[in-house]
């Protein structure tokens, strides 16, 4: 059974950092992309980060490129998302996704096999 298993949210003041972690389990993912995804009360989730299987290709949102980076450890089957100078409107739950198949690059949710159960990071002003 495929779980991944995201890690490292919580209360932050805006200007401030946090690292998310990704732990998934039952199948590697070294082929495939994983991504961040980001949902805020009332909104769609919308995308934040997408990393390719070898770590080679990333894709920022505009309202997050240049503050977040985007990570892997192929050798721990782990992505991460580093969050510098997070703002309030950052305040979301964040999910993390794996593509099923290798070697694609997907931007939209519909396209990813695997969710995890999501972590709350909230950015107080």
């Amino acid at each position: 059974q495929v779980q991944l298993v995201e890690s490292g949210g919580g209360l932050v003041q805006a200007g401030g950092s946090l690292r998310l972690s990704c732990a998934a389990s039952g199948r590697t993912f070294s082929s495939n992309a994983m991504a961040w995804f980001r949902q805020a009360p009332g909104k769609e989730r919308e995308l934040a980060a997408v990393i390719s299987g070898s770590g080679g290709s990333t894709y920022y949102a505009a309202s997050v490129k240049g503050r977040f980076t985007i990570s892997r450890d192929n050798a721990k089957n782990t992505a991460y998302l580093q969050m510098d100078s997070l703002k309030p409107e950052d305040t979301a739950v964040y999910y993390c996704a794996a593509d099923g198949s290798r070697g694609s690059f997907p931007l939209r949710p519909r396209s990813y096999d695997y969710w995890g159960q999501g972590t709350q990071v909230t950015v107080s002003s």
